[in-house]
């Protein structure tokens, strides 16, 4: 860590170039000599990165950051109070402690939190950070996390994991045991220094696939932010044996929209129906968790057809996701496309439709964007239909 990126001056001149163009700054003659450049424009690209993601980071005095790629691949601060609602007790040890934003939120929640991270220079950059941020209760040991665990000897009431997604070998993998460290493979003796361990792992990784790799998972938790999947959480505890819950977050502006169900509950009941009065569309977290039957049957909306995943009813229900007026619903043919959407503008969806986005865009001469939304899908009786809305 370079300490000279504290000068005030120096300080002042990252937060003044926030935002611009680093390619342009790096055509300028570096202002601060004995300060190296790249690690000048590097602070401005990685604060810029910071402001809307991390805001407490943002707005503290002699933050620190490290490379780009550990702002881009860190928890959003929203994500990281969701996960620090989960833990309790007196402890926890995070194995992969990457720019600590989880283990600030931990620390609020937890009396004692272990930093454990193997990169040197990013362990030594969150204590100097924990300190700005006047966070006592947070230790950071730099080295291997297995021989940490080994050497500290503890039981603790948490173990987190952020497995890398990145294997030197196999390059960029979505597979836990192939990722590092192997939780699978290390899981056992885990165990056998908590009883209770949290695991983030990317949204591009199948639940079953998950599933079939662990073992006591008592919850997966689906974390999206404005309908985005961020990433899932795999709640372990040792003594568990029942069914796995599911819960799914969407952090929407100023609300949440949260949807739990049993994974593999057999008694589910969805009917079907033609468009009625109002069209849902689940919010992206929903969509990852397989829980189609689930969330139609529980908020009481008919489903579409099979495969389309929308739902609609004659009622407004308070739905998890896009909520939609229908004005029209028209067969898929070339009559009522040019009566109703030839050289018009509209917002497309298609969900279970044979041709694409754009496609459909280029042969009808449709323009993007406006306040009309058109969802191109499948009925009950697998005929192609265009449902015409406006938003609510």
């Amino acid at each position: 860590m370079d300490q000279q990126i504290l000068n005030a001056d120096v300080q002042a001149f990252i937060t003044k170039n926030i935002g611009q163009s680093i390619s342009k700054l790096a055509l300028q003659k570096n202002p601060f000599p004995e300060v190296d450049w790249i690690a000048i424009l590097n602070q401005i690209e990685a604060k810029t990165k910071s402001k809307d993601k991390l805001p407490t980071w943002f707005s503290t005095e002699n933050i620190i950051y490290p490379a780009k790629i550990s702002i881009e691949q860190t928890s959003s601060e929203k994500a990281a109070q969701y996960k620090a609602s989960i833990v309790s007790g007196e402890s926890l040890i995070d194995l992969t402690g990457g720019f600590g934003i989880d283990d600030y939120f931990f620390s609020q929640k937890i009396k004692n939190v272990a930093h454990c991270e193997i990169n040197t220079d990013l362990s030594t950059i969150v204590a100097h950070n924990f300190k700005q941020l006047n966070i006592n209760n947070c230790t950071c040991y730099a080295g291997d996390s297995l021989e940490t665990l080994k050497k500290l000897n503890t039981k603790w009431d948490w173990i987190y994991i952020d497995p890398s997604r990145r294997n030197d070998a196999k390059g960029k993998v979505f597979l836990l045991k192939d990722c590092l460290p192997n939780v699978p493979e290390n899981l056992d003796f885990y165990f056998t220094y908590s009883d209770a361990i949290l695991i983030k792992t990317a949204p591009l990784l199948d639940i079953s696939a998950g599933l079939s790799e662990l073992k006591h998972v008592k919850a997966i938790h689906i974390i999206a932010v404005e309908n985005e999947v961020k990433e899932l959480l795999w709640e372990l505890h040792s003594s568990f044996s029942g069914k796995t819950i599911i819960k799914t977050i969407n952090f929407v502006k100023d609300k949440l929209e949260s949807f739990d169900f049993v994974l593999n509950e057999n008694n589910v009941f969805l009917p079907f129906s033609v468009p009625q009065k109002y069209l849902f569309e689940p919010n992206s977290a929903i969509m990852k968790s397989g829980g189609f039957d689930e969330v139609g049957a529980s908020y009481k909306a008919n489903k579409l057809h099979k495969h389309s995943h929308l739902y609609t009813s004659q009622d407004l229900i308070s739905f998890p996701g896009r909520i939609f007026e229908i004005q029209e619903s028209i067969p898929y043919n070339k009559k009522e496309m040019k009566s109703f959407l030839e050289n018009k503008q509209a917002n497309i969806t298609t969900r279970n439709f044979p041709d694409s986005v754009e496609s459909i865009r280029k042969k009808w001469k449709i323009k993007d964007g406006g306040n009309t939304y058109c969802f191109f899908t499948t009925d009950l009786n697998n005929d192609k239909l265009v449902i015409i809305c406006t938003k609510i």
